[in-house]
């Protein structure tokens, strides 16, 4: 169960409109809380499990295991287990090494990995799942939990490549400014358990898979790579997409290979729609970015404001997404268009980063920076921005917040807030402000969210 709250690191001078946008926040995390969504979703009726709409009965199992990986997955198998109980035979879920508290549970197994690069303890928690699974049978089900993360947290390379091999890929994608399901696409040809491969291991048993998105559109063969999911992608596509971002000669040779390889037909493709590994599977989505969405917007709404939830679909780069939100942000205090103050924008989605410079940040610190430049000197105005997870690349931050005051707050101590963006430097010129804004690790994962909200 998620047990923070959002928070800057700015020690005074939050006015209401700061602290209601902070309170929108914690809503938006108190909807995406892996246990709620559990709770929401799947119960037991006597002997019967129901996922919404869909029904399994228990008494026809000889065996039930729980496994998956993500970052929300642990707390989702704490509730699955309390729900389910000893119905359940064993389970293995691969969790973020650092998410804390641990979850806790008697059949179910927590194995804790690294993220956002691929290591040895992942692929050792993959294999050790797969020995688990390793001979179901029609007579068994397999829940499956899954959430954003699992790409990393739950590597097995492609035969032929090494773990070092596909950490490099990884990298590479990660700061090349590609969207996640094209980073994904280029994953799932070069893994043994996405795109379906793990379907195709569980088959014949019954397999439900139970999945909280992290990807913009909600496309179950693009979320945690789609290890249960049909892949209508192709290595054509893994290749197009490293072509695109420059990085087709930058990957490791045995990447390469393997991709080279499955163009040529000398190894399979990943399982398609009408793959009979996909007979006895069940992808049930639980938990996405709109609920969070709307719960901010509803915090926004009790706290006084207007409101309006613009879109759950915005990507892009994420500085000139940053510009658009804080032109319209200025335009609604300074012109009242397109709405009258106080009024409140939600957007949800998750913008991309193309790192050029040495700096440290992500992608809402460098949106919110984006848009101080927009609301510059313009009062009765703040921007907020931050990652569902609470960690943005390799910072303590989950985003940032950002008000008319910014810009000149940073040149008083000599910080040029474009310098900083060509640097992609933003944690630092928010650390220096204290308007950095800080959860920890939530244990979940529903992409980000960005709040607009104007006063008279």
């Amino acid at each position: 169960m998620i047990r923070v709250r959002a928070r800057t690191n700015r020690r005074r001078g939050l006015d209401k409109l700061h602290r209601d946008v902070l309170v929108a926040m914690d809503e938006a995390l108190a909807a995406a809380d892996p246990a709620r969504i559990i709770r929401k979703h799947l119960r037991l009726d006597g002997q019967t499990l129901r996922a919404d709409k869909l029904r399994f009965p228990l008494k026809d199992f000889r065996r039930i295991f729980v496994i998956g990986g993500g970052k929300a997955s642990g707390y989702m198998a704490e509730e699955v287990e309390k729900l389910v109980g000893d119905w359940i035979t064993r389970g293995l879920v691969i969790i973020p090494d650092y998410l804390r508290p641990r979850p806790q549970g008697r059949r179910i197994k927590y194995h804790a990995a690294t993220h956002p690069i691929p290591a040895r303890k992942g692929m050792a928690g993959v294999l050790a799942m797969l020995d688990l699974v390793g001979n179901v049978s029609r007579d068994d089900m397999v829940i499956v939990l899954l959430s954003g993360g699992a790409s990393a947290l739950m590597p097995l390379p492609a035969q032929g490549m090494s773990l070092k091999d596909e950490a490099r890929v990884t990298a590479l994608l990660l700061k090349s400014g590609a969207n996640i399901e094209e980073i994904n696409t280029v994953r799932k040809h070069l893994s043994q358990v996405k795109g379906g491969r793990l379907a195709a291991r569980l088959y014949p048993a019954t397999v439900l898979s139970l999945i909280i998105s992290d990807v913009v559109g909600d496309r179950i063969d693009a979320i945690a790579s789609g290890p249960t999911a049909p892949d209508p992608t192709t290595y054509y596509d893994a290749k197009q997409v490293l072509q695109k971002y420059h990085l087709w000669q930058r990957i490791p040779n045995r990447a390469r290979k393997v991709i080279t390889d499955g163009l040529a037909g000398s190894i399979p493709d990943t399982p398609k729609g009408r793959d009979k590994a996909f007979r006895q599977v069940r992808n049930l989505i639980v938990g996405n970015n709109r609920e969070s969405c709307l719960a901010a917007a509803e915090a926004m709404t009790k706290a006084g404001y207007r409101t309006q939830t613009l879109s759950i679909q915005i990507t892009g780069e994420a500085r000139k997404a940053g510009r658009v939100f804080g032109a319209i942000a200025r335009d609604i205090r300074d012109n009242a268009l397109p709405f009258t103050p106080p009024w409140a924008l939600v957007a949800g989605g998750e913008t991309t980063v193309t790192v050029r410079g040495k700096g440290k940040g992500g992608r809402n610190q460098e949106l919110v920076l984006a848009a101080a430049t927009k609301i510059n000197g313009s009062d009765g105005v703040v921007v907020g921005s931050f990652a569902t997870d609470g960690i943005e690349g390799q910072t303590n931050a989950a985003g940032a917040l950002a008000d008319g005051t910014t810009v000149m707050r940073g040149l008083k101590l000599g910080m040029y807030p474009e310098q900083y963006l060509r640097n992609n430097d933003s944690y630092h010129y928010f650390s220096k402000l204290k308007d950095l804004v800080i959860t920890g690790p939530t244990g979940t994962n529903v992409n980000d969210i960005t709040i607009l909200a104007a006063r008279r």
